[in-house]
């Protein structure tokens, strides 16, 4: 089909802040655009020209989506997928609906990677009770909810059958993946781009450091030897996916091998510092992608870069130091319009851009500590 151009209108189904940044980038191209979300202060709704406040699922609104809009993507992964079967029948649909099915469950996501044959850690199924008693080996692991987990909601750490069963109970009974506990050497992340004509353009290698579960830290680029690796193992996930929009591929290095973590069919976090280091943006680059445009270069424009996250829990004894987090010529700080802060919620983040990622890295720390 031929590109969709501006002033057409493109539409997101989901609130937050990756549709925010969405948004914007389509707005500056020159789209109209629409967020469906059913908060009526979600940060995306706050800067599109049209936000209809209703459920995911709401029939009218997915129809109205559908008349008005040209292509129609996602910013989480986790919309109901009869609500993008719905929309696919009367507009386009990036990530396609069956793309984003297989990822928004952690089976079909394991399953899908396991007979592509592309390397994952040791997991185990858990949807019965039956399934609650696996072989010593399995142990120590990690139990998740197979839906709607995230930033290290729905999971829990296990250490024999006993632990599991009442780690199960406590997730509700729901269906779970069981992933053995790794000594991991190094999180990464690739951040991929895949064009309606299969062509992708990646993004500079990231290092990722979690804490509790959530994203800390990501620094870029990593040039270590299994740059080049990780690379084409994202490039094969998505061209496997026939994906089409912006795909985050987070990775473990084990053994110095990699293994594949879990895929994200949106922008990814560790991609935030697109925004300030590279000529093209994660979010223009959906754009380009949803839309059908030649994909942007996705090169970096700095030596190094770090982006830090904010989390809720810097709020406790009032606004932050703004203005000290600044000192820094290369500091950019980006707030999500997010009205309450809470702990453990991604409020913002901080990049910084320096001649190293090293460089960056320390400096944003520091910079993040001012009181």
């Amino acid at each position: 089909m031929s590109a969709i151009v501006p002033p057409a209108t493109v539409g997101v189904v989901g609130g937050g802040q990756l549709g925010r940044y969405f948004v914007v980038a389509a707005r500056l191209m020159g789209y109209r655009t629409m967020v469906l979300e059913p908060d009526p202060e979600a940060p995306a709704g706050a800067v599109a020209d049209e936000h209809l406040v209703a459920p995911y699922d709401d029939a009218a609104a997915l129809d109205r989506m559908a008349s008005e809009c040209a292509v129609v993507t996602t910013e989480f992964e986790n919309p109901p997928a009869a609500a993008l079967a719905r929309l696919s029948r009367s507009t386009v649909v990036r990530p396609a609906p069956e793309a984003i099915e297989t990822v928004q469950d952690r089976r079909r996501e394991k399953r899908f990677l396991q007979a592509s044959g592309f390397p994952t850690g040791p997991f185990r199924i858990i949807e019965t009770s039956a399934d609650l008693e696996p072989p010593p080996s399995c142990f120590p692991a990690i139990v998740k909810t197979a839906q709607l987990g995230y930033d290290g909601k729905g999971q829990v750490t296990v250490t024999d059958p006993a632990s599991l069963t009442a780690a199960w109970t406590v997730l509700g009974k729901v269906p779970c993946v069981l992933e053995a506990r790794l000594e991991l050497e190094r999180e990464l992340s690739v951040v991929l781009a895949r064009g309606a004509d299969g062509s992708v353009a990646p993004f500079a290698v990231t290092e990722n450091v979690h804490v509790g579960g959530v994203l800390d830290v990501s620094t870029a680029p990593f040039s270590g030897p299994l740059a080049s690796d990780a690379v084409r193992l994202a490039t094969e996930i998505a061209n496997a996916l026939g994906y089409v929009g912006v795909l985050g591929v987070e990775l473990f290095v084990v053994g110095g091998a990699l293994l594949v973590n879990e895929l994200a069919p949106r922008p990814h976090n560790s991609g935030h510092w697109t925004l300030d280091g590279a000529r093209t943006s994660q979010f223009e680059q959906q754009v380009r992608a949803v839309c059908g445009l030649t994909l942007g270069d996705a090169g970096m424009t700095v030596g190094g870069v770090a982006m830090v996250n904010l989390l809720g829990d810097r709020w406790a004894g009032g606004d932050p130091d703004w203005a000290g987090m600044l000192t820094a010529p290369g500091a950019h700080l980006h707030l999500y319009g997010k009205r309450e802060p809470r702990p453990g919620r991604k409020m913002g983040h901080l990049t910084v851009t320096a001649t190293s990622p090293e460089t960056a890295r320390d400096l944003a720390l520091e910079l993040r500590s001012t009181r």
